[in-house]
């Protein structure tokens, strides 16, 4: 590999487009070691901090996504839009990318447009069962893209669709082979079953909501939790931890830990999340957020939920909860079954079969 070549990656916003983002230039990385890396992202998103403890360089575009409501934010979305089109055609006129690789997020748009415009390689990354309006936009002239369901032929043109599935964190491939070690890192007993509950890295008010009302029960069907509150609900809810067999957690570094502890997990439903859970092959209560665009977590979820992988209970069903949740803990068979079917969809591999088809738009 030559050092002239310079691979740009834009995404950010969640963990769910910042880690694959940086699965992907990990493992470019490691094929190329002599190529430079840049990112893009949007000043004040997370990926201005996760990005560079990855090791990566990145630049911030001034970007927000559209808001539901009439906004003042919504008022000053065209004029952010323009000076991040402005601003990401400078960056690429200075970087000189030789592929330019977009995983979603409010940066990606910009960037891969601005790519597109010179006629520079692009890649797609459609981590969602449902494609957002942007990535929709950016497929059209995208040299591939890839993604983790069937049927987007909906949405892309068929010929330039890889079926690849999203990056996932590859020391989740064995998880249960540590499990002893993941009940003693969280002080947890060896004799109960173990419900962990992630809302995602910011959180979910519907999912941390319900567990306030619900954690005491959950304690008297004799189980244990581990529960994420995401950093915007830690201080509400830490207090939690004073309960016998609670485990109350901000963020969660250690992912395999707390995946290899569980027995049952209660999560949402993005893109990400989803990929992980499949390695994991556990049976999983989905809660999709209701407050994303096009309602794909939902999509995402049934996408799970119709080939018997998981359970879905929707934000405006939580009263149900009870009534679902102690069935499934009541049945042994319906455990094993949804762990083993959602374990069918799991697809390892992915970062390195997206990285594969960088290597082709780069000439490799």
């Amino acid at each position: 590999m030559k050092p002239s070549v310079n691979i740009l990656i834009s995404g950010g916003g969640t963990g769910g487009h910042i880690y694959p983002a940086i699965a992907i230039a990990n493992e470019l990385k490691k094929r190329h070691a002599h190529a430079n890396f840049l990112f893009v992202g949007a000043k004040g998103r997370m990926e201005m901090e996760k990005v560079p403890q990855a090791g990566f360089p990145i630049e911030g575009l001034w970007i927000t996504g559209i808001q539901r409501k009439l906004t003042l934010k919504n008022m000053l979305f065209p004029i952010k839009l323009v000076s991040s089109l402005v601003r990401a055609n400078t960056i690429i006129k200075k970087f000189k990318p030789t592929v330019v690789i977009g995983t979603g997020g409010f940066a990606s748009g910009p960037t891969l447009q601005m790519a597109n415009r010179r006629n520079i390689p692009t890649l797609v990354q459609e981590q969602n069962s449902y494609p957002g309006v942007t990535n929709k936009l950016l497929g059209k002239k995208a040299g591939r893209i890839c993604v983790a369901y069937d049927g987007l032929e909906r949405y892309f043109p068929k010929d330039k669709i890889v079926k690849t599935g999203n990056p996932v964190r590859q020391d989740l491939l064995n998880v249960n082979t540590y499990r002893d070690e993941a009940l003693q890192h969280y002080g947890l007993n060896p004799s109960l079953k173990t419900i962990l509950v992630i809302g995602g890295s910011l959180g979910a008010r519907a999912i941390n909501q319900l567990l306030e009302r619900e954690v005491k029960w959950l304690l008297e069907q004799g189980v244990q939790v581990v529960w994420q509150t995401g950093k915007f609900y830690y201080e509400t809810y830490k207090t939690f931890e004073e309960l016998r067999g609670v485990v109350v957690k901000e963020y969660i570094q250690r992912m395999d830990l707390a995946y290899a502890a569980a027995d049952i997990i209660i999560s949402r439903a993005g893109a990400s999340s989803i990929s992980e859970l499949c390695l994991v092959g556990k049976p999983v209560v989905f809660i999709p957020s209701p407050n994303v665009a096009e309602d794909h977590q939902t999509k995402n979820a049934m996408a799970v939920v119709d080939k018997e992988g998981g359970l879905l209970l929707k934000e405006r069903e939580i009263d149900r909860f009870q009534a679902v949740f102690s069935e499934l803990l009541s049945d042994e068979a319906k455990q094993v079954h949804l762990g083993k079917n959602i374990r069918k969809l799991a697809l390892p591999k992915a970062t390195e079969h997206i990285a594969d088809e960088v290597d082709k738009l780069m000439g490799f």
